[in-house]
This record gives C-alpha cells, structure tokens and sequence, in this order.
C-alpha cells in the first residue's frame, strides 16, 4: 500500500511563501499521476496542481497560475509545491494525492476522482 506523508504547512502572511513536501513510500503501482488538491472549511475540495512522473507535464488551477510551482523528484518519490504570493482565501489543508490520474497528452488532469491514495493533510495559513 501506498503511503503519502506531507510536510512544510503552516502560518504564513499574506503575500509570503511556502514550500510543500510529500513523500511516497510503498507500492506506488507505477501511477503516473501525483498531485495538489486543498480544501478550506465549508467548501468542496479543489485541485491545485498536478505532474505526470513520466512526462513531466504540470497542470495548475487557473487561480494559482504564475505564482504556484509543482516539481518531482523521482530518485526519493518527493513531490513539491512551492507556493508564492500566498492569500488569506488560500487558508486551507492541502493534500497530496497519487494515481493513474486521467491523462490526456501527457498531462494529468486536476481531477480527484482518479486519485486512488491520499495523504493526512498539512494545514497552511495565510494570515496576517
């Protein structure tokens, strides 16, 4: 079985930065997908960013377009994600996810649904 340990969550002012870590560790099956998804209270969770083992291709929420990076690294099955620019509205637990994904041209879409294993969640805070 798959598992999936986040870390570098915490309390951060607007406008500041933060890096997010996940590592897997188990049986990962050769799912190329791994991604971001958050969820604040009282809303539906949302997709962050995503990137394909293989490829490498990302895919990103309009929202966090141009100020949040999503990087692998294959050697320790670590994904990051390097937030920038951070927003009171992006107070929430963010969680790593890995599966096949639903790809297209390479490129796993923001979809949680074929996300199979999913870690416990680390907490980021944007406030001042």
């Amino acid at each position: 079985e798959v598992q999936l340990v986040e870390s570098g969550g915490g309390l951060v002012q607007p406008g500041g930065s933060l890096r997010l870590s996940c590592a897997a560790s188990g049986n990962t099956y050769n799912w190329p997908c791994m991604g971001w998804f958050r969820q604040a209270p009282g809303k539906e969770r949302e997709g962050v960013a995503t990137i394909h083992s293989g490829t490498g291709s990302t895919s990103y929420a309009d929202s966090v377009k141009g100020r949040f990076t999503i990087s692998q690294d294959n050697a320790k099955k670590t994904v990051y994600l390097i937030m920038n620019s951070l927003k009171p509205e992006e107070t929430a637990m963010y969680y790593c996810a890995i599966g096949p994904g639903f790809v297209a041209s390479g490129v796993c879409r923001l979809d949680g649904r074929f996300f199979i294993n999913w870690g416990h969640g680390t907490q980021v805070t944007v406030s001042s």
